[in-house]
């Protein structure tokens, strides 16, 4: 168990699913009832932002989680991720979406370490930085979303401006991730499929 917390953001509508993402089955459970179960294994505080309706999403999330609701709905994830960041306990923060279903929590611990002395610490993989597969320091990071929020800026992109920000590259996640496969998103039900299938479900 590491002083850290999580943050899962799970209030997408998941459009190119064709239903929310945290709600799809993987292995018996949702994605995720998963992802929030292999977390809780590595992480002291955890905490869920879901949806703003009443769609049970949440009642998904394991006893002692810090549920939330979206307050600017379908707004992108930056002000689901600031509301986050507010309620996490702990100062170093992982942020990440319902749907990394394949990620395991040995290497959210990695990516932890990883931040060394920076603000944020950024995965890039296949040439696309993974907000949400990221480490955050949760001070100057819930700063910088709030000053975007007030200027009216929604992309995730923006906060490396406002942050000392580490970018982690392929060869160095490697090492702890070798396929790669903790960085796999679904977004749509070919790469839903695909994940099964490294699964082995």
């Amino acid at each position: 168990m590491i002083q850290a917390s999580a943050v899962i953001l799970a209030g997408g509508k998941g459009r190119r699913m064709g239903q929310a993402k945290a709600t799809l089955m993987f292995g018996g459970q949702t994605l995720l009832e998963r992802l929030a179960a292999e977390l809780a294994k590595a992480f002291s505080d955890l905490v869920v932002v879901g949806p703003p309706e009443s769609t049970g999403i949440l009642a998904a999330a394991p006893l002692g989680t810090t549920l939330l609701r979206d307050e600017l709905p379908f707004r992108g994830m930056l002000p689901a991720l600031a509301s986050g960041l507010a309620a996490a306990r702990e100062e170093v923060v992982l942020a990440v979406g319902c749907d990394l279903a394949l990620l395991r929590s040995e290497v959210a611990r990695a990516l932890c370490d990883a931040l060394g002395d920076f603000d944020a610490l950024l995965p890039e993989v296949g040439g696309h930085l993974q907000p949400l597969a990221a480490v955050y320091r949760r001070k100057p990071a819930l700063a910088a979303f709030r000053k975007l929020l007030e200027l009216g800026e929604y992309r995730m992109g923006r906060v490396a401006l406002f942050l000392e920000t580490r970018i982690l590259c392929e060869d160095e996640i490697r090492p702890f991730d070798p396929a790669l496969l903790s960085f796999l998103n679904l977004n749509t039900p070919e790469d839903y499929r695909e994940a099964l299938r490294l699964a082995g479900f």
